[in-house]
């Protein structure tokens, strides 16, 4: 039996600019508020790519460009 997709997803998002000595970019995190797991993203577009997986699938594993909470994410 293929387990319920929940019914509704519940996130809080944080974003940041850096500047530094590379390309500037938006950074961004994920926290689920449901278990506090963190997600971090170098790009936004691994961010909409992560949420586009979430809604249409339900949450699974996070995809390539996203990875867990880190200090090079947090810039």
């Amino acid at each position: 039996m293929k387990p319920e997709q929940p019914r509704y997803l519940a996130y809080l998002l944080r974003l940041w600019y850096v500047g530094g000595n590379g390309e500037p970019a938006w950074r961004a995190s994920l926290e689920d508020a449901q278990t506090g797991e963190r997600l971090g993203f170098a790009h936004l577009a691994a961010l909409v790519a992560f949420l586009e997986q979430a809604t249409r699938t339900g949450p699974t594993s996070p995809p390539s460009g996203c990875c867990s909470d880190s200090a090079e994410n947090r810039e």
